[in-house]
């Protein structure tokens, strides 16, 4: 997709100074943390997706029906001042 909008002469002027910025050895520790740091966002991802699906599907088996632990998760809770 770069190669594309930036042509590949522009690429390889951009690996250069990352190459010379970062230094040969680094790359590979870059390209390491960037993996894991991918794959830690799509399980993240992943697993919110799993926790709506649950979600979801325990609001389907309610039926419609409000019981009186979903009433009280919806209506803020009172505050009691330290001096009642």
């Amino acid at each position: 997709m770069l190669a594309e909008i930036f042509g590949p002469d522009l690429l390889i002027v951009i690996l250069v100074i990352v190459v010379l910025l970062f230094g040969g050895a680094a790359i590979p520790k870059l390209a390491r943390n960037l993996g894991s740091a991918r794959h830690q966002f799509e399980k993240g991802m992943a697993d919110g997706k799993a926790e709506g699906d649950a979600s979801n599907t325990s609001n389907a088996s309610n039926n419609g029906t409000s019981t009186a632990t979903d009433t009280k998760a919806q209506s803020p809770s009172p505050e009691k001042s330290p001096g009642n």
